[in-house]
């Protein structure tokens, strides 16, 4: 019977040391991913940002085509032709898993390119990205 008294308290134990996830603070660690992706892809470069916030097994979805691995999408960003292009956007909306270790975006991009002539040609559009929380702690694309 003590021994049966002693597993009771210590399943207790362990199922009160469950750390709650409170979706608003994962929602804006998100969002600080998010706003940190789109800081380096304009001081650093695009091709740059893709690969540095790619989790090894993202996903892109580009020209109707997808390209799969952070090794491919180094891959794609190298093929590039255009590059003086900027990106921007900004997050309309973002929501978590219940379990807390995915999350997604959505909201609006513009995509200017240059062509020979140095004129300039802005595309806007809406994007959509799905967040996984690595290992180290850390939010990292794996689909975009």
């Amino acid at each position: 019977m003590k021994s049966l008294y002693i597993l009771c308290i210590c399943v207790f134990a362990i199922g009160c040391s469950k750390q709650k996830i409170d979706p608003e603070d994962i929602k804006q660690e998100i969002l600080q991913a998010e706003t940190e992706f789109d800081k380096m892809a304009n001081e650093v470069g695009i091709k740059e940002a893709f690969i540095a916030f790619a989790a090894d097994d993202a996903v892109l979805n580009r020209n109707r085509d997808v390209v799969v691995g952070k090794a491919a999408i180094a891959a794609f960003y190298e093929n590039q032709s255009d590059q003086k292009a900027t990106l921007t956007w900004k997050p309309d909306f973002v929501d978590v898993s219940a379990s807390g270790d995915l999350g997604y975006t959505y909201g609006k991009y513009t995509y200017v390119t240059y062509d020979s002539l140095d004129n300039s040609r802005e595309i806007k559009g809406i994007f959509h990205t799905v967040w996984k929380r690595q290992d180290d702690g850390s939010w990292k694309y794996v689909y975009d």
